[in-house]
């Protein structure tokens, strides 16, 4: 027995009802009988001219290398696109995307969280302006056709083997990695080709790549030129972690992320530092996050302390990353290499204050600290 949406095999998971047997594992995505035909979603062929892309800034010799290899290898097999935070993931798929269009071929474009599918759909209405680019995440599911989809991988239990190109970007990120679920649903949506997006890929990634399963492609060099900042360890007591962090945040003007490990937490900082500063707060419970972001944004300054939601895939221009209690068992190697991936993405703020601030020595903070340098000595 086997799930035709999520390919669970756990017979455990099976329960046989009045209609027939079905999947309790993907239940929450509706019931999907096991004895039904499934019949793969027919989405309308890409229109003529959709797949004419204009690109906001040219790429480097070494980005157009990665597009090419990406374009070429597709054809025949998935690939990850290893690239350091800020080296311009979305840009080095766009050659593959149009290629795909190009030949009438439906093309899906997948993301963990919802915030990030939002601000991607816009950026590629602007690349693609011949296309329909269409939205599919919470809030956002009256439309799910287009020529493009963007959509938060929860949704893609609506596509069943409905794309020829799936590019998966963050596939290690929180909810995708760990859940077999998205992971089912992701492979049965995809009747092609897989593209991951990532600066830290995870185990199941490595296997593949040695199996020969996976092709990697690499670029640790940020369109600018600049190295991803390396970030300053603090360890002390927890009442001078907060004068430390006092201190920062007057240092300078610039808009800063004080990133913290729960939504307790987030709390509580966020109702100490509105005493001092102008300052917002967001977490997964937040039931303005766009509106509060979107004005963090506008401003080019303040403060916003976060939780790992905004860990991932959202530009703040000019932006400084603080890590508090950057030793919680919260965070990993890879949620702390993507935090302090948000400084120094843009060309008008190529360089970034990255500071993570611990009340014990943290072996993880050492070990995300000379993972950057090693990837900026690689790009050097």
């Amino acid at each position: 027995m086997q799930c035709p949406r999520c390919l669970n095999t756990d017979r455990s998971y099976f329960y046989k009802g009045s209609k027939g047997w079905y999947c309790r594992r993907c239940i929450s995505f509706g019931r999907m009988m096991l004895e039904e035909e499934t019949e793969p979603v027919s989405l309308p062929a890409a229109t003529e001219g959709s797949e004419e892309y204009v690109l906001q800034y040219p790429l480097t010799a070494s980005q157009k290398e990665v597009s090419r290899q990406c374009a070429e290898a597709a054809e025949t097999t998935d690939v990850l696109i290893n690239a350091a935070c800020g080296a311009g993931k979305t840009e080095l798929v766009l050659e593959v995307i149009a290629k795909t269009l190009a030949q009438g071929k439906s093309v899906c474009f997948a993301i963990p969280r919802r915030q990030v599918v939002l601000e991607l759909s816009e950026r590629l209405r602007k690349y693609f302006p011949n296309a329909k680019v269409t939205a599919v995440c919470g809030g956002h599911t009256s439309e799910t056709e287009g020529d493009l989809i963007v959509a938060t991988t929860h949704q893609l239990f609506r596509y069943y083997a409905a794309f020829d190109l799936l590019i998966l970007d963050e596939p290690d990120a929180y909810p995708f990695r760990g859940s077999p679920v998205l992971h089912g649903i992701a492979k049965t949506a995809c009747r092609g080709r897989v593209v991951y997006l990532t600066a830290t890929p995870d185990e199941t990634m490595r296997k593949r790549i040695e199996d020969g399963t996976l092709k990697e492609l690499k670029l640790n060099r940020r369109p600018h030129g600049h190295p991803v900042p390396e970030p300053r360890i603090i360890t002390a007591p927890a009442a001078v972690l907060i004068l430390v962090l006092i201190h920062w945040l007057k240092e300078r003007a610039s808009p800063r992320m004080v990133f913290v490990p729960t939504i307790r937490e987030a709390h509580s900082l966020y109702r100490f530092l509105k005493l001092f500063f102008p300052c917002r707060m967001v977490t997964s419970k937040s039931s303005r996050r766009d509106e509060i972001i979107e004005a963090f944004r506008s401003e080019h300054a303040g403060i916003l302390v976060s939780t790992t939601v905004m860990e991932r895939g959202v530009t703040i221009p000019g932006v400084d990353i603080c890590v508090f209690h950057a030793d919680h068992g919260v965070f990993d190697e890879a949620s702390l290499i993507q935090m302090a991936g948000r400084a120094g993405r843009t060309f008008q703020n190529p360089d970034g204050d990255v500071l993570f601030l611990q009340m014990s020595r943290s072996r993880l903070t050492d070990r995300c600290r000379r993972t950057i340098q090693e990837a900026n000595q690689c790009a050097a």
